[in-house]
């Protein structure tokens, strides 16, 4: 029977404790990493194989209903809180078991079958995407130019112009930035400022007002950030 690995994640060391000595008794499961605060287990979840994941919901800083919110592949998830009102929005995002503090074991044993029964079901392979385009063209000194979207690391605005910033070089093309994104796939690249939008698979990290880029700090925009953070969080990187 394979294992089945878990995190933990709970701001309040004895529901961690707790939760470690029920996992003790069932030999399938495999604890795999616990954490105290929702924002130090995207690092987790990033660097280890998560099949089951116990979350709190009321933590600091950042809960469990917007954690799970901002992951893209998110593991499945049993809920352990002491906050019934939130039982709703729990099973809204597909949870595999809603569980109320105090939990006794043979409620978390039951919570543990139910994924096991999920487990079992085939797995529906979504229809595959259209391909990505690899690059685009745009006039430059009077040419047209092809810039590969791989090579580009951020797009910068200058008024009536746009510096697009590659690993080789940077390129000055007239237009603005609104107008320039309007031809780069949206999966690809975001906007982080009204003055910024950079690839996403070159983000290197972040804090909630900043976006660092191959060494270089952007800035970060209110009226971006609440849908940057989100985004960032569900591609899987982790909050500063």
């Amino acid at each position: 029977m394979s294992r089945i690995r878990c995190l933990l994640v709970d701001d309040e060391p004895p529901a961690i404790a707790l939760l470690q000595k029920y996992a003790r008794e069932i030999e399938q499961l495999e604890v795999v990493g616990t954490s105290h605060s929702a924002v130090k287990a995207f690092d987790l979840l990033r660097d280890r194989t998560v099949d089951l994941l116990f979350l709190d919901i009321q933590m600091p800083v950042l809960n469990g209903i917007d954690f799970i919110k901002t992951l893209r592949n998110p593991p499945a998830v049993i809920i352990t809180t002491a906050y019934r009102e939130y039982a709703l929005d729990g099973y809204d995002l597909d949870i595999i078991d809603y569980l109320l503090k105090p939990i006794a074991f043979g409620r978390f044993l039951k919570a543990v079958d139910r994924y096991r029964d999920r487990r079992r079901q085939p797995v529906v392979v979504p229809p595959a995407e259209n391909p990505l385009p690899s690059h685009i063209f745009c006039t430059i000194n009077r040419q047209r130019q092809k810039i590969l979207l791989d090579e580009i690391l951020y797009v910068e605005s200058l008024k009536d112009y746009v510096r697009v910033h590659t690993h080789q070089e940077r390129l000055v093309i007239k237009g603005n930035l609104g107008s320039f994104l309007q031809q780069l796939p949206g999966q690809q690249f975001m906007r982080i400022h009204r003055s910024y939008a950079v690839s996403v698979a070159k983000v290197e990290a972040f804090t909630p007002s900043q976006v660092s880029v191959s060494g270089r700090s952007l800035p970060l925009g209110g009226s971006y950030r609440a849908a940057v953070l989100e985004r960032l969080g569900r591609e899987g990187y982790s909050v500063e």
